[in-house]
């Protein structure tokens, strides 16, 4: 917390105290430790850091750190070890070793580590205590805390000596009130605090914090004589054994980074490994300024010393190097299979070529477009306690996280690179990563940096499109009224006449703000949904400058005119906040009913010490309105709400984070829900009836979390669950994909519920897709952006799916029947409830078949027929129905008689059937003589002499036969 200080004042000064995670806080009055004295953040690497020394005595430096938090995230992505001494008032300056030439002039130590944007947070740490602190640790801001010049972007902070308190706090809300702001690039203070000016020393090495080292007396190196094994540098533990010792090894270079890293990769051949499975037989060779001309396959034998840099155990201060060897095989890679059986297990393979035994998904994508980094794990990570209850089943999981874990990096060093190889051939706007999707294969070498494993691929990575982008939401699509809930990401339309900006949030400049607009209009044009709730909307009234104003009209621009309209709640604004919630509606597809309804703290009902369970102080103030279908007429109330953030502090209420997973603030939301059940109850009795109610917005909370469960205990239904969709999630933080937007509705409207869904259009994009302009080239402007619904947010919207009208029916199959002998008559009695029109389908068990209400159908033989009817209404929904038919009255076949007439003619022989049947007809003769011939005719001719026997066969048309034979 920055604050300034009354000199004349200071016992009444409190600072409050939160814990996190990274470490314990503790809280400093005037400060009596290093503090944060300068702050640059200038063009390009132009990034420095002062720390100033208030006290009387030298502060050793062994122990400090600086940590940075990037993008809201509360791990930490940066950290640089601080070395050396600082005297008794006296500064120091670490800085980004590509700044300009006036900055490192000034500077006592540089690093290579990845520096800070103005939506970081930097924490000074000594040992694990917090000495201070600039930004708020899990909250991202945007792009800046603060704004015009005193702002953390393109800006130069400097404190005010006059009262120095340092901020040990880095989770609670920022104040720049204790700093003064000055243009980007201004560096003419820099190493100067309170008058005292420090003359710069020779900059630490960035990749070397230890105390420099006598040259080592370079040896002849000549290839194939005997050298330090890999693994014996590396050694079973995470430190090698032989730290600070020079030594000369050989191995085959597995990966050139010398571009990136500064540095490259090398391993032991095959042939030269040891049986110890804890021993990683490869390095990592840091050249630093002075590449090594090598290639991938090479063998190489150079002499270095032994470093650990940031837990990296790496080969440095090169004293001599040869190529002895090229074209090698490669060594084999080495399989493995996440998660891990410890943090530790990953070190036996660090440097090494390695691969993995699955198919491996991707968590997030946050830092893809800035440091080519994706989060990857065996399966999809959901936030703990969007999955089980709060406390340790919670904690547990996500610490099982840690094991299940490794980062793709493309080993770039550089900030917002141009290309960014994943998915190939690059990331664009039209070719995106997307958390969910998955990679089905990579080879690459392991890597230890910023705390993180990581694995740098040699080959290209193979990216499935498991979780592919859809143009509209999935709905089922018979429903009468949609409801949407969608966060626009802090939505600020400057003065509402193009100028204003930079506004205290969102877009910082006219440009930028069209491409936002571009983005949430074409998200709800495709939604196209009959009532959309808003998050983060400019709290600037409802005129026609307004935000709100300012967005229906560019909706209704690119769909059609005057199709939407939105709530005007009050006649000024909503609350005190700076964002609000709002309603938008298409007024041809729903009708406001009355005015709309705000709960907030003056009218919410009271706990039991008489005190509002709706702080609006916290949060957003909700915003209710009564709305009718404009076909049927049903009505239902939507009630939008944004409640407190689970980064923000509420100390001053006495709720801050208890460690059991549901962040801080949790008290406070879950009151706000209790709040909302009796409030929404009185205001919206419809002749002593509850009316139709549907709770939508970001509770900031998860699934399993108390706000939620206090309206689930509570005669609400939360949607997701009630539809069994257990994989539900609306945003993505730190890898771990979680439901922080919900929809509920009360028993009145569960039955009218048709559907519910997350559009993934924004959560699972990398953020390098947004309209934000900072940090960009002109080729990444182009490249990285699209005017689509695409990262229009950084939360995916929501929509309910409703139906008034009663749902089709199916229809029901009947029928009657009655046989008379072989005849059969059906009549069907088969009901539908829209009467539009049947379809008859009769089966009638002899392989026949008939149409329509009714039909006759004669059997051939007595026997049990399986009659089936099957009817289909004009929607396609059917229904069948199966009767048994027993036949029993068609008399019994008499079989023919088969009869021969024989006549002789002397020369000519005539055999002619005179065979009968009594009940039926002869349908077939067969004669056979025993001179071979046959014929199937009445009549047969023969010459005389030729046989002397013949057999009549006759069927008749029941297939019943007799034989008779003659001899003649």
């Amino acid at each position: 917390m920055f604050c300034k200080l009354n000199k004349f004042n200071f016992s009444l000064l409190a600072l409050s105290i939160s814990t996190v995670s990274m470490a314990t806080l503790a809280a400093k009055s005037y400060a009596d430790d290093l503090i944060i004295s300068e702050y640059i953040e200038g063009s390009s690497n132009n990034k420095a850091i002062e720390l100033y020394n208030p006290t009387n005595e030298a502060v050793d430096l062994s122990g400090y750190q600086l940590q940075f938090f990037f993008n809201g995230n509360s791990n930490s992505g940066g950290t640089i070890s601080l070395t050396g001494e600082v005297d008794a008032g006296a500064t120091f300056v670490v800085a980004d070793d590509d700044a300009s030439s006036e900055i490192l002039a000034k500077a006592q130590q540089l690093s290579t580590t990845s520096f800070f944007n103005g939506d970081d947070a930097i924490v000074l740490f000594n040992q694990t205590t917090i000495v201070d602190s600039l930004g708020q640790v899990g909250v991202d801001p945007g792009s800046e805390w603060g704004s015009g010049d005193l702002s953390t972007k393109d800006n130069t902070l400097r404190r005010n000596h006059d009262g120095i308190i340092a901020d040990t706090n880095p989770d609670d809300a920022v104040s720049l009130d204790n700093w003064f702001g000055f243009a980007k690039d201004d560096f003419s203070d820099l190493g100067s605090f309170n008058g005292y000016v420090t003359d710069p020393t020779d900059p630490t090495d960035p990749t070397d914090p230890t105390d420099p080292t006598d040259p080592t007396e370079p040896v002849e190196l000549i290839c194939g004589d005997s050298f330090t094994a890999i693994h014996t540098i590396q050694g079973s533990s995470d430190i090698s054994p032989l730290v600070s010792e020079t030594v000369v090894v050989e191995g085959i270079v597995t990966s050139d980074m010398q571009a990136g890293l500064k540095g490259f990769y090398l391993q032991m051949a095959d042939s030269e490994i040891d049986a110890d499975p804890n021993t990683s037989e490869a390095i990592f060779v840091y050249t630093d300024s002075q590449p090594i001309a090598v290639n991938m396959g090479d063998r190489v034998r150079l002499q270095a010393t032994v470093k650990e840099y940031n837990n990296l155990t790496e080969l440095a201060d090169i004293s001599g190097s040869i190529v002895c060897d090229t074209q090698q095989v490669l060594p084999q890679v080495s399989l493995i299979s996440l998660p891990v059986q410890s943090t530790h297990s990953l070190e036996a393979y660090e440097g090494m070529l390695i691969g993995f035994e699955q198919a491996l998904v991707v968590n997030t994508v946050a830092n893809l477009g800035r440091y080519g980094e994706a989060q990857l794990g065996s399966e999809r990570h959901y936030t703990g306690t969007q999955v089980a209850n709060p406390g340790a089943d919670a904690l547990a999981l996500e610490a099982s996280y840690d094991l299940d874990r490794i980062i793709l990096d493309d080993g770039a060093t550089i900030q917002n690179p141009d290309v960014v190889p994943y998915p190939a051939p690059q990331l664009s706007a039209n070719n995106s990563l997307r958390a969910g999707d998955s990679i089905s294969s990579i080879t690459g070498v392991l890597h230890y940096s910023f705390n993180e494993y990581r694995v740098m691929p040699t080959q290209t990575v193979n990216v499935i499109a498991s979780n592919s982008r859809t143009t509209t939401p999935e709905l089922v699509g018979t429903g009468d009224v949609t409801v949407a809930s969608f966060n626009v990401l802090n939505y600020f339309n400057g003065d509402g006449q193009g100028n204003g900006f930079p506004t205290s949030r969102g877009a910082d400049s006219f440009s930028e703000f069209e491409r936002q607009q571009a983005k949430i209009v074409n998200a709800l044009a495709a939604m196209n949904a009959d009532v959309v709730g808003l998050m983060e909307i400019e709290n600037d009234g409802y005129s026609d400058l307004s935000a709100i104003a300012n967005l229906v009209s560019a909706l209704n621009d690119a769909t059609v005119a005057n199709r939407y309209d939105y709530i005007a709640a009050s006649d000024t604004t909503v609350g005190t906040d700076e964002i609000a919630v709002g309603l938008i509606y298409q007024v041809d597809r729903v009708l406001p009913v009355g005015e709309a309804k705000v709960l907030n703290t003056s009218n919410s009902h009271l706990d039991e010490q008489g005190l509002p369970l709706f702080d609006d102080s916290k949060n957003r103030p909700m915003v209710t309105q009564l709305f009718a279908d404009a076909a049927t007429g049903d009505e239902f109330v939507v009630a939008v709400n944004h409640l407190k953030s689970k980064g923000s502090n509420c100390n001053s209420v006495g709720d801050p984070d208890v460690g059991d997973g549901q962040g801080n603030c949790n008290l406070t939301r879950t009151r706000a829900t209790q709040a909302m059940m009796p409030w929404l109850a009185a205001q919206y009795d419809v002749n002593g009836e509850q009316a139709k109610v549907l709770i939508i917005g970001d509770l900031n909370a998860y699934a399993k979390e108390d706000p939620v469960t206090a309206l689930t205990d509570n005669g609400f239904t939360e949607l997701f669950s009630h539809f069994g969709i257990s994989d539900a999630y609306s945003y993505v933080y730190s890898g771990k994909a979680g439901q922080l937007d919900h929809a509920l509705v009360n028993d009145a409207l569960l039955d009218n519920v048709l559907n519910v869904i997350d559009w993934h259009i924004n959560a699972d994009e990398p953020s390098i897709l947004d309209y934000n302009q900072e940090y960009k080239s002109d080729t990444q402007l182009v490249n990285y952006y699209a005017a689509d619904a695409y990262r229009s947010s950084d939360h995916d919207p929501m929509v309910v799916e409703l139906q008034f009208t009663p749902a089709n029916q199916v229809p029901v199959a009947s029928f009657t029947w009655a046989i008379n002998g072989a005849q059969l008559e059906v009549v069907s009695t088969s009901t539908d409830d829209k009467q539009d029109g049947l379809t008859h389908q009769w089966q009638f068990g002899d392989g026949s078949a008939a149409t329509g209400m009714s039909a006759s159908h004669a059997f051939a033989n007595n026997g049990v027929y399986q009659v089936t009817l099957t009817v289909t209404d004009a929607e396609g929904e059917s229904d069948s129905l199966t009767q048994t038919v027993e036949v029993t009255d068609i008399p019994e076949n008499a079989a023919p008689t088969a009869v021969i007439q024989y006549i002789n003619l002397w020369f000519l022989e005539v055999f002619v059937s005179r065979s009968v049947d009594e009940d039926g007809r002869i349908a077939s003769q067969s004669w056979l003589f025993n001179d071979g011939h046959q014929s199937n005719r009445r009549i047969v001719l023969k010459r005389a002499g030729q046989a002397n026997e013949v057999q009549l066969t006759v069927t008749d048309n029941e297939d019943a036969t007799d034989t008779a034979s003659l001899q003649f």
